[in-house]
């Protein structure tokens, strides 16, 4: 029930029919992030999500709200590396004003000075609340400890100083290079034809004009760094990382299917031998990153500072376990049930379908079907998990980053195996 049509200006319409719904989810998809950002306006593509919910020309930023409401719907919007998304689900009884509404914030955003300055203060707020959780702060200085010096490795937010030199030119000018057509997809979910879809875009952004900025883009080279910084908390946040695959590489699921059985879920090597039975941490896991050309697998765990140590030479073991031993065949055919399970079932929303397509047009710029995913998931073998273990677990290569009262340990980062 997938569909694509292309309009004269350039906008991508990606659809999903889904007739036994009553709901449509849309999302406004701009091939945007942090990572397209400089130095100069690191945080600007999350400054801008912000501001696109403070009123148009037509509408209030309360007026958005309470017609949201009034109909029951769900409106919000995330900053990625690679994208940004606007989204609404709604009845699809409510699939005009949906579409009013999105077309309305993306193309006739005020931008007012005040709002910019209101705004400001919030998204300071925002980052200081961020560096009050350790837990979520660590990850974003494990990035910058393995991509040093590159987009891929600054936070969504933006710093104080960043975030304090913008001004209505700059953002205007970010937006204006970034919110074009030819860098916009606008994806459907639920009942709602393809036909009608289309309809929709087409009379509220058929005049929609522009060009996308044209970018030099870099691969960042990985830096197999030691960050240790001292912060007042009770746990220590560790994140240790491995190099591993960007999203369209021939052993992206290989890569998937080794995270999974290394710490994706309870029944995991990691969560079962340090949380249940030891107890020596409440959170740990692993995830995979993915972006255009680069990859990361990165292991976090929250601990006590006295139990630092122990918990990472029993990471240590484990991977080491892993490349010296491999898998069985027994352990492939749970992980891959493991996957397709979890897949399948995190896609029986409109909402997650609708940004299964839209992610993928924006992102890979092609749609890749729920049945060629089940299939090459089924088509991994053996070797090739081995190989990509082989690959990625090399001691010398892997990134370690510890927030928390580490100061006065002695943590031990020479990994070998």
């Amino acid at each position: 029930m997938y569909k694509k049509s292309v309009l004269p200006n350039g906008i991508r319409v990606v659809s999903e029919t889904i007739p036994y719904v009553k709901s449509v989810s849309m999302g406004v998809w701009l091939a945007t992030g942090s990572r397209f950002e400089e130095e100069y306006n690191h945080g600007v593509s999350h400054f801008i999500e912000h501001l696109m919910f403070k009123g148009t020309a037509r509408r209030s930023a309360k007026d958005i709200a309470e017609i949201v409401d009034a109909v029951g719907g769900q409106l919000n919007a995330f900053t990625a590396k690679e994208c940004t998304c606007y989204y609404l689900k709604v009845l699809d009884s409510h699939a005009d004003l949906a579409m009013d509404i999105l077309s309305d914030m993306l193309l006739a955003s005020k931008f007012a000075e005040e709002d910019i300055e209101r705004e400001r203060q919030v998204v300071l707020e925002e980052v200081h609340m961020y560096e009050d959780s350790p837990d979520e702060l660590v990850h974003d200085i494990h990035l910058d400890t393995v991509w040093p010096v590159h987009p891929l490795g600054r936070n969504i937010l933006g710093t104080t100083d960043s975030i304090e030199r913008f001004n209505r030119d700059s953002v205007m000018k970010y937006y204006h290079d970034f919110y074009t057509p030819d860098n916009l997809v606008i994806a459907a979910a639920g009942n709602i034809s393809h036909e009608e879809f289309v309809g929709l875009v087409a009379r509220y952004f058929s005049d929609f004009k522009g060009q996308k900025r044209k970018l030099a883009i870099t691969t960042p080279a990985f830096a197999p760094a030691r960050t240790i910084i001292n912060k007042d908390s009770e746990q220590v946040h560790i994140c240790l990382g491995a190099l591993s695959v960007p999203l369209e590489h021939p052993q992206i699921y290989p890569a998937y299917i080794f995270n999974n059985m290394l710490g994706g879920g309870i029944s995991s090597k990691l969560f079962q031998a340090i949380r249940e039975e030891r107890g020596l941490a409440y959170s740990i896991y692993s995830y995979q990153n993915s972006y255009k050309d680069s990859g990361l697998l990165t292991v976090y765990a929250g601990t006590r500072p006295g139990n630092v140590n122990q918990v990472l030479d029993l990471i240590i073991e484990n991977l080491k376990d892993f490349k010296m031993k491999g898998i069985t065949e027994q352990e492939l055919t749970k992980s891959k049930e493991q996957i397709k399970g979890s897949l399948l079932l995190g896609l029986e929303s409109s909402s997650s379908r609708m940004s299964r397509i839209g992610k993928m047009e924006v992102t890979l710029e092609k749609f890749v079907s729920l049945d060629e995913v089940v299939s090459k998931i089924d088509r991994v073998t053996l070797d090739e998990v081995n190989q990509m273990i082989e690959q990625m677990l090399v001691a010398e290569k892997l990134c370690f980053t510890a927030l928390g009262p580490a100061d006065s340990l002695n943590i031990n980062t020479d990994f070998s195996f």
